[in-house]
């Protein structure tokens, strides 16, 4: 038997030990509770049956609603197609106009106003007239771009100032290939380099469309929609006394041609050739009278006219009309003015304390 001294230090010892033990086991599981405090940790099974219900919610919303995530993309965007106008300028887009960028139109226009680099006001109210139509009815049935085409810059000034309008706008096509002259070939060279420009994303129709005339874009629309998409030569028969669109050629105020017919313009050397300059609406008319195209041919008169003059000197020049397409020889800005108002251009001007105008 071990002495009374060696047998209480042992005792003394083993108590110590037990005491640590006990001491560090209560430690750990303070510890566990504190990390065990919120959520409990899920296990790998867990999770998989958390997430599996919403990846499937996710996979059926982009199944079931792919023109929504278009229009994310679309709406993403900070810059509006070129040649599309927006409200006010504005990059953002009503709920409205959403809608129509998403939804595919039934035909894509594109209309080139044959002018001169010169023409600053003319082009800045241009656009005021296009832009504004086109925010008005943003789920118009046709993609329409406007561009303004001109020949090469010949002076210095507009070296600088045509590519201010590039940057800012977006909507100007030079030609190379010709001189500023309307009826020296520059129609011809502009059907032909649409048809190289636009060939990976061509359009249904082109329109060639003077400075001096405004067209009402709703109204074209709505006549273009229910041509036909090839072999269509679209416009104002000249002469003006004659409704017979077989009889002549369409007005230079503003023609059409589907596709097909800008390609076959672009490649028909044999029938062009020697048959550029002149009068260039005559001229068209004459490339497809020798080569046999354009044979679904429609008169728009008398919707589309020229300004109406205290004494007309033919018949192409009529009062304004309300189904009007287009009104032609709007020469100077009180014709403008008139014609703006006549077809209730502002009407969409609130009353504001910063400006009044006199009645």
């Amino acid at each position: 038997m071990p002495a009374p001294s060696n047998f209480l230090k042992s005792m003394a010892a083993a108590a110590a030990k037990h005491g640590g033990e006990h001491h560090q086991a209560a430690t750990a599981r303070k510890q566990q509770q504190q990390q065990h405090v919120g959520f409990p940790r899920l296990s790998t099974s867990s999770k998989a049956l958390v997430l599996l219900p919403i990846l499937l919610l996710a996979f059926i919303y982009l199944f079931m609603y792919p023109k929504e995530f278009e229009l994310q993309s679309l709406m993403s965007s900070c810059v509006p197609p070129p040649g599309t106008y927006t409200a006010n300028g504005s990059t953002a887009l009503s709920s409205a106009s959403a809608v129509a960028y998403a939804r595919k139109p039934d035909f894509r226009l594109l209309i080139g106003i044959l002018t001169r680099a010169d023409v600053y006001e003319r082009r800045h109210l241009l656009r005021m007239v296009y832009g504004l139509q086109l925010a008005a009815d943003p789920a118009l049935a046709a993609q329409v771009d406007v561009r303004f085409v001109f020949c090469r810059l010949y002076k210095d000034d507009q070296r600088v100032l045509v590519p201010l309008e590039i940057l800012a706008h977006g909507d100007v096509i030079v030609l190379d290939g010709c001189e500023e002259n309307l009826n020296g070939g520059k129609t011809h060279t502009f059907f032909t380099a649409v048809a190289a420009l636009y060939a990976d994303a061509p359009y249904d129709y082109v329109m060639k469309a003077d400075d001096d005339i405004l067209i009402r874009l709703p109204a074209l629309v709505a006549s273009l929609g229910a041509m036909p998409r090839e072999d269509m030569y679209y416009g104002a028969t000249i002469p003006c006394n004659s409704m017979d669109p077989g009889r002549g050629y369409m007005s230079g105020m503003g023609y059409a041609l589907s596709w097909d017919l800008v390609q076959w313009v672009a490649g028909a050397g044999e029938v062009t050739r020697g048959r550029t300059v002149g009068p260039e609406d005559r001229m068209t008319g004459e490339w497809l009278r020798v080569g046999g195209k354009g044979r679904n041919r429609f008169n728009a008169k008398p919707a589309m006219y020229d300004y109406p003059l205290p004494v007309p000197v033919d018949e192409c020049s009529h009062e304004f009309v309300p189904d009007t397409i287009a009104v032609h020889r709007l020469k100077d800005n009180p014709r403008w003015a008139h014609a703006l108002k006549y077809f209730n251009f502002t009407a969409g001007l609130k009353p504001s304390k910063f400006y009044k105008f006199d009645p």
